[in-house]
């Protein structure tokens, strides 16, 4: 169980943080930044850690990595200002947050900035008394983003850590002792997550979501304490110090400039280089076994990042729009201030955007209507500002998003609610379920009796999804063990074995396959064709009377998405 005393990422700092300098009173908006920039450098450096936090033993947990990547789209913001009170750098940090957040845990992490934003409006600086204010605020705004809040969660944790400041700003209002009974709160909370939420504890993990909170919450702790440079340097592994990019950008270049770090182990960077360089261009890719930094144009850095994350861990994580940049274009807010202004546009077909996890995939999706692809899904969820500009960037008026991944769908509605359009979300958890809702779209009706119709569409679609086990585990009555193929009907762990067409038969015996018409087999990036080819020929032996159906998804840690309808 990894909850409790002695779980791998409960470090022994909990309880022994150094105190012993003058109380911190106060912080001003200078010192509000640099502990957030402190916060990121702390929660990227267990992101890995929390990433292994999934519920699922498969290798495609992305909380930790969102959560970084929410941050420090937050500070990009909060960079961009002269050094302003605590309530402006606060302000900023919010929208960096807001457009920045992908996946659940990030939206949520981005409510809670937002909240604690509001707390700190107008204020030069903030003690701890007003800290403990501002962290209530924040756990409302979290709760009311969630339409069906679930204690044992993120949202458990900054309602507990809010209750534990209030209680010791009446004790001490110094910020240092309250951030400090907070940051304690916010352990002990991520411990018990298990005992609300009985799914971590049946498969023997705390809350992912809360888990990075925690961090966040500790590295502004330690940075006020003084002591997170030699807690980072005793934990940071280095760069290779004779590496270095000299990145000029030409007239010509396009698409997006994609930095980033990626530490693992056994790392071929030969093989990478190749990869990297085959999916983009100007690609510099140097470093070891252990670490290599990567430098890459590409117009899908979803596809890159995607391929990367499968390697090991990734900080650093930089994507800046060349595009924007050589066309200088002025932003504006719908909430402010982001998007190049669009003209009133006349009236127009609806348009639809949808996510995919693989290139395959896109191709279906655009060969079945999506006006606009979004890349990412697993482990790279689109961020709220990349589904944004999607929306933004269609000549219509109205604009249906399919998410195709229920961590996608939080941050899909809140671009919805960010744009000046009338955009609708059809909740879909995969990307069968978004074909099947495009296809079941009608140029000629309305939007809201497209809404019905793709709903009643996507639900009528099962989805099996084929993979591998990261870790031993007992979930769902379904006992694993580390290394073998596992099966996940409609998001739920249903079959393990060691062999995968034995799995992919019971997963289709599960689904009523035999009842239904067309099987649809999606095979992903690290399946040959040769494979792919003689698992749909051993499933139309099962199946003589369907119609089977293989096309390639490119999707990683997938091996098969299958559809059964």
């Amino acid at each position: 169980m990894q909850s409790g005393d002695g779980h791998p990422y409960e470090h022994a700092l909990a309880g022994h943080y150094d105190l012993q300098s003058p109380p911190q009173g106060a912080c001003d908006g200078p010192g509000l930044r640099d502990a957030l920039r402190g916060a990121t450098a702390w929660l990227s450096l267990h992101a890995a850690g929390v990433n292994s936090l999934n519920v699922f033993p498969v290798p495609d947990g992305d909380t930790g990595t969102n959560m970084v990547l929410t941050m420090e789209s937050a500070l990009k913001e909060a960079q961009k200002l002269p050094l302003h009170g605590a309530g402006e750098v606060a302000k900023a940090v919010s929208q960096g947050a807001l457009m920045g957040a992908r996946g659940n845990s990030g939206v949520i992490l981005s409510q809670i900035i937002r909240g604690l934003a509001n707390g700190l409006d107008g204020r030069e600086s903030f003690d701890g008394a007003v800290l403990a204010e501002s962290l209530q605020a924040a756990a409302q705004t979290a709760y009311r983003a969630v339409s069906k809040p679930v204690e044992g969660t993120i949202l458990t944790v900054i309602r507990e850590c809010a209750e534990a400041a209030l209680g010791a700003s009446r004790r001490d209002p110094s910020l240092r002792y309250v951030l400090k009974m907070t940051v304690l709160e916010a352990w002990d909370s991520v411990k018990r997550t298990p005992q609300l939420l009985p799914v971590l504890a049946e498969a023997g993990v705390v809350d992912a979501g809360g888990q990075g909170l925690a961090l966040v919450l500790e590295g502004m702790l330690l940075y006020f304490s003084g002591e997170l440079e030699n807690r980072m340097g005793a934990a940071e592994v280095p760069f290779p110090e004779d590496v270095s990019f000299v990145d000029v950008h030409g007239p010509e270049e396009f698409g997006y400039c994609t930095n980033f770090i990626l530490r693992g182990k056994g790392l071929q960077v030969e093989e990478i280089r190749e990869r990297i360089a085959g999916l983009g261009h100007s690609a510099v890719v140097a470093g070891d076994e252990t670490i290599i930094k990567v430098h890459v144009h590409t117009e899908y850095p979803g596809t890159i990042l995607n391929y990367a994350v499968g390697l090991g861990s990734l900080t650093n994580i930089e994507i800046t729009n060349m595009d924007e940049q050589r066309a200088e274009l002025k932003p504006r807010l719908k909430m402010a201030e982001v998007l190049p202004a669009l003209p009133d546009l006349p009236a127009h077909p609806i348009m639809i955007i949808a996510v995919s996890p693989g290139d395959g995939l896109s191709e279906v999706l655009e060969s079945v209507g999506a006006a606009a692809i979004v890349a990412g899904g697993q482990t790279m969820n689109p961020s709220t500002e990349e589904l944004l500009q999607a929306i933004e960037s269609l000549p219509c008026n109205q604009v249906i998003v399919l998410p195709n991944n229920s961590n996608v769908i939080m941050a899909a509605r809140q671009a919805a609610e960010l744009s000046g359009k009338e955009v609708r979300v059809v909740p879909t958890d995969t990307v069968p379920q978004g074909i099947a809702a495009m296809v079941a779209f009608n140029y000629e009706a309305d939007l809201s009796s497209n809404l019905e119709t793709m709903e009643q569409a996507a639900a009528s679609v099962q989805t099996a999804e084929i993979t591998w086990a990261v870790r031993d585990a007992v979930l769902d009555g379904v006992e694993v063990q580390e290394g073998q193929v596992i099966g996940l009907l409609n998001g739920v762990l249903e079959a393990a074995g060691e062999d995968e067409p034995l799995v992919t038969e019971e997963l289709l015996q599960r689904m009523g396959a035999a009842d239904l018409e067309l099987i649809t087999i999606y095979y992903g990036q690290d399946v040959s064709e040769e494979q792919a080819t003689d698992m749909a020929d051993r499933i139309a032996e099962q199946y003589p009377d369907h119609e089977i159906e293989l096309l390639y998804g490119g999707q990683p840690y997938y091996r098969y998405i299958i559809s059964a309808e």
